[in-house]
């Protein structure tokens, strides 16, 4: 039996690191460093979006008057607000009487999913306090389990807890496309 020498790459940029002054378990610490700062990060950007949109939910009929980019911010930020009921949906299904269903529906699930972010995002964040939830402990292994066919049944129906759902999708380190793609099939389903 022969022995097989180190691959030469691992060797050369070893000691380049070495040369330079970075260790071996520097790079990494650093990678880590920004990964929790990026998540502490996103947790405020959702708490403080949560907030404004919970706070100007009576001005929303508002942007009904802009037509269907009213409708897609009417459901951005009806679906940006995590665990807080924020109004939109009713609304949303009124216009589709007024302007063309399809339309509504293609609108309203686009808003609809990028507003579904926030969920996603604060799980990312590593948000532990929804775990202690019986509904989250619930949703989870759905999520883990069929992934984003969960998030999109979930997401066509409607309920108050697709938040969870969103979460557990971040905590879980769900492909953001994946997310995304599953939310807005089924918020698609749901809107029109």
């Amino acid at each position: 039996m022969s022995k097989k020498a180190p691959a030469r790459s691992s060797r050369v940029t070893t000691k380049k690191n070495e040369q330079a002054g970075i260790s071996p378990a520097a790079k990494p610490r650093k990678s880590k460093f920004l990964t929790n700062v990026l998540r502490v990060l996103a947790l405020f950007a959702v708490v403080a979006i949560t907030i404004y949109i919970y706070s100007i939910r009576e001005r929303v009929e508002q942007f009904a008057a802009f037509g269907y980019p009213g409708i897609f911010l009417i459901a951005l930020l009806a679906n940006a607000t995590i665990l807080l009921p924020a109004p939109g949906v009713a609304l949303i299904y009124a216009m589709g009487a007024i302007f063309n269903p399809l339309a509504v529906g293609l609108a309203a699930g686009t808003g609809g999913t990028i507003g579904e972010l926030s969920g996603y995002l604060a799980g990312f964040s590593g948000q532990a306090v929804v775990e202690r939830m019986d509904i989250y402990n619930r949703i989870r292994p759905s999520v883990d389990k069929y992934g984003g066919w969960a998030i999109l049944v979930l997401s066509a129906i409607p309920n108050p807890f697709f938040d969870l759902a969103g979460i557990a999708a971040g905590i879980a380190k769900m492909p953001m496309r994946t997310f995304l793609v599953f939310t807005w099939v089924g918020q698609l389903i749901k809107m029109t």
